[in-house]
């Protein structure tokens, strides 16, 4: 398909952007490391004046309004309160009425479905190119709504979380481009020559809803948003009512763009509510609306899951990732990985682990067994190393986001010890953030459990919670592991093992279980780190979402294919 007129600057960008989604489609071809961002911070990289800038950015907005010049505003809502200070931000955003965003949508697809597929990515690439020169703007906007900590909220909420947006991009261009335009088509019929020219018209599915998690705003939303826009459709983008800014970010810098190159900012509108006025309801109800991405809770996910029906809708909920710990050449190494990893964002990731599964006899190291409780004892000593230096815990931790965290914390407190056999070793207690005196901060609350209780362990807490739990031996581990996985989903799944066959016989349960597995892993990486262009974050193979970031799987259904077929002209 093609642009209905010339437009020069539309071509220019596309011819602008064509090197790096070339890179991108290697990159997803080769699973190689790349990314077209720097991830860090440093001065070094970006000069003085950005993190300056970036952060007088955020605090203008501060107390206003934000002002996206989108159709339908009924009132001005907003209630955000950043983890860090406990203060109010006092942004209040335009709330529009359903029917408005939806029929504005529509008529921006009119002409955005003809719109040159390349031309579309590009426009999605600049996008993502302009967010990026904003991250320090975002960075600030994340910490004060999510709580992650500076450098995680400039990185896994910038730059990564956008590599997953042009990975979508990327598998958006292979299946798009799969489709011909154009045939001519011959075969005899008995005495007949049959010629016929076929045309092939990606079309559109419908408009597209993504509802983004509190979290981790940004990491889902690109690929939906970007998945949305690059097959055609149109994007109302539904943050948390607790945390809107960034996303109200990423529709303005949208739509900013969209109007820039000639083609209808309706095409991306911001959907805002308030807890006691849910809005997303409206939407899904619409027959408009035929894709929704949704990332947030289980409890929620599994009810769009039962009740949508005739319409596209990609999940990613959350999950009970495991640890199993046979044995290991490095126990101090293996310990410090899993107490920093449960230890990042305070375990409010998707891909924190929760429990640590050793066999009875106790774990495999060269100084000999180390038991449940042994291993326990050094996870809590390494996190008391990282709570204990407040700047450290700052860059790690971050914040608490929500009270909810809070009460789980509570709640475990009051019940552990009226449990047969329980032994908290580690209490969850605030640490002192540096920066931030009034910050709601928490370290992790380390438990041994009883494997027979698996009531206490076989749940998600959205908390800095470990639960140690000690099997028969590493092959009962893994069972329970993977039969948690395959109950209740799990994103991200941890083993450690020297021994070969041991490891060999455990990849395929865990396969079977739909569990994305790590092995061994040690050293300055990030043990629940995913890397976009090459590791597939969620399979859709279990209850911890239906869908991958990102596949073809992703994109393919985003658009349809209609063809028109006649007798061709015969020279």
């Amino acid at each position: 398909m093609a642009t209905h007129s010339p437009n020069p600057a539309l071509e220019a960008l596309v011819a602008a952007h064509a090197g790096t989604l070339a890179d991108a489609i290697k990159a997803v071809e080769t699973r190689n490391s790349w990314s077209p961002f720097a991830d860090s911070p440093s001065t070094k990289i970006h000069g003085a004046e950005k993190p300056v800038a970036g952060k007088a950015a955020f605090e203008a907005r501060l107390g206003r309004r934000f002002d996206l010049q989108q159709p339908g505003i009924v009132d001005w809502v907003g209630a955000e309160t950043s983890p860090f200070t406990r203060q109010p931000l006092g942004i209040t955003y335009p709330r529009s009425a359903p029917d408005a965003l939806v029929a504005a949508a529509q008529g921006a697809m009119a002409t955005w479905r003809h719109v040159d597929p390349e031309a579309r990515i590009a426009l999605c690439l600049e996008m993502a190119r302009r967010l990026y020169d904003r991250n320090f703007e975002m960075a600030h906007a994340v910490m004060h709504v999510a709580g992650q900590s500076y450098v995680q909220a400039f990185s896994g909420s910038g730059p990564n979380a956008l590599d997953r947006g042009i990975e979508a991009l990327a598998y958006a261009a292979k299946a798009m481009r799969d489709v011909t335009p154009r045939v001519q088509w011959r075969r005899p019929f008995g005495r007949d020559d049959v010629r016929l020219e076929k045309r092939y018209t990606l079309v559109p599915r419908g408009i597209g809803l993504v509802i983004c998690c509190a979290s981790f705003p940004t990491w889902n939303a690109y690929p939906a948003i970007f998945a949305n826009l690059a097959t055609g459709n149109a994007a109302i983008v539904k943050p948390h009512p607790i945390a809107i800014l960034p996303m109200a970010i990423v529709v303005d810098v949208a739509r900013q763009v969209l109007a820039e190159y000639g083609q209808n900012p309706d095409l991306v509108t911001l959907a805002v509510d308030t807890p006691d006025a849910p809005v997303a309801q409206a939407f899904i109800d619409d027959p408009a609306v035929q894709i929704i991405d949704f990332t947030g809770s289980p409890r929620y996910g599994a009810v769009l899951e039962r009740t949508i029906v005739g319409k596209l809708l990609f999940t990613e909920t959350a999950g009970l990732n495991s640890v199993v710990v046979e044995s290991t050449d490095d126990a101090t190494a293996t310990v410090r990985a899993i107490a920093r990893s449960a230890s990042l964002f305070s375990a409010q990731m998707c891909t924190s682990p929760q429990t640590i599964f050793i066999p009875a006899g106790g774990v495999r190291t060269p100084a000999g067994p180390m038991g449940a409780m042994d291993f326990a004892r050094a996870v809590a000593a390494e996190i008391d190393a990282i709570a204990d230096d407040p700047a450290t815990a700052a860059g790690i931790m971050g914040a608490i986001q929500g009270e909810v965290s809070i009460k789980v914390i509570e709640t475990l407190r009051q019940t552990l010890p009226q449990q047969p056999g329980v032994s908290i070793l580690r209490d969850a207690r605030p640490y002192a953030h540096p920066d931030h005196p009034d910050a709601r901060t928490m370290t992790a609350l380390v438990a041994v459990v009883p494997a027979a209780l698996s009531h206490i362990y076989a749940e998600e807490q959205f908390a800095p919670v470990l639960f140690i739990v000690e099997t028969a031996d590493a092959d009962e581990a893994v069972g329970l592991a993977t039969s948690l996985a395959k109950e209740k989903g799990t994103i991200s799944a941890y083993l450690y093992s020297t021994d070969e066959a041991f490891v060999e016989r455990s990849v395929d349960a865990y396969a079977a279980a739909g569990a994305n597995l790590s092995i061994n892993l040690h050293g300055a990486m990030w043990i629940n780190f995913a890397a976009a262009y090459s590791d597939y974050h969620v399979t859709g193979l279990n209850p911890a979402g239906n869908a991958c970031l990102a596949d073809l799987a992703f994109v393919a259904s985003r658009f349809r294919i209609v063809q028109r077929r006649w007798p061709a002209a015969v020279a």
